[in-house]
């Protein structure tokens, strides 16, 4: 699934001015980490700061690693969150029981067969995040993988994620040609801090390719 506009989804804000910062740079979504081991996570009370301050249409997606049911159900009923996005070894069952839209991120590795996942494997979500693999990590490694791993044909909402910044992303963008882009690192000036300008500069490099420009 191709889309005439890349959305971008910047994760990881931790506070409600990076929130209005990312919405003004011009992002679809926010995410929120409820991973606790991530120096990106968040707590209910400043993810409900976070979630009041943005604007209408920023969509908040809330980032959960093999979170217990209790943990799951305490945030979803203090939190507003339109969508989850599950990074642990969640089934289809666990992701769909929440009643919210879902992205299941998948991480990849050398040999992995994506073909045959984006064919059979969560057929219920939303989309499909494509994240790096590393042992032990459930996500935000700042590492790329290799895009020629991923079918040039398929019918899934696309999210790709891994290493992305302002400098990659077009390329990214024009040989994935993904329904949508996800960036933590790549605009931080330290772990968990946003850097408004690299944000800014993130989403004008997504708009230059989804534009056609920088094509040769």
């Amino acid at each position: 699934m191709q889309a005439a506009r890349v959305r971008i989804k910047i994760c990881g804000l931790r506070d409600p001015a990076q929130a209005r910062a990312a919405a003004v740079a011009g992002v679809d979504a926010i995410g929120l980490n409820f991973h606790p081991a991530s120096p990106r996570a968040v707590d209910i009370a400043c993810a409900q700061a976070i979630c009041a301050a943005l604007p209408p249409f920023v969509v908040s997606v809330g980032l959960f690693v093999n979170a217990d049911a209790t943990t799951l159900r305490a945030v979803l009923d203090q939190v507003p969150l339109q969508m989850l996005q599950f990074h642990g070894d969640e089934d289809e069952a666990e992701c769909l029981r929440w009643d919210r839209p879902y992205l299941k991120a998948l991480r990849v590795r050398p040999g992995m067969d994506l073909e045959r996942v984006l064919k059979a494997d969560y057929a219920s979500a939303a989309g499909i995040l494509l994240d790096t693999y590393r042992k032990g990590v459930p996500g935000g490694t700042g590492a790329v993988f290799d895009w020629d791993c991923i079918p040039a044909e398929h019918e899934r909402a696309l999210v790709l994620a891994g290493g992305l910044n302002a400098d990659n992303v077009g390329p990214a963008i024009r040989q994935v040609r993904p329904w949508a882009v996800d960036v933590s690192g790549g605009v931080e000036r330290e772990p968990g801090v946003k850097d408004p300008a690299a944000m800014l500069k993130f989403v004008r490099a997504v708009r230059a390719a989804s534009n056609g420009e920088g094509c040769t």
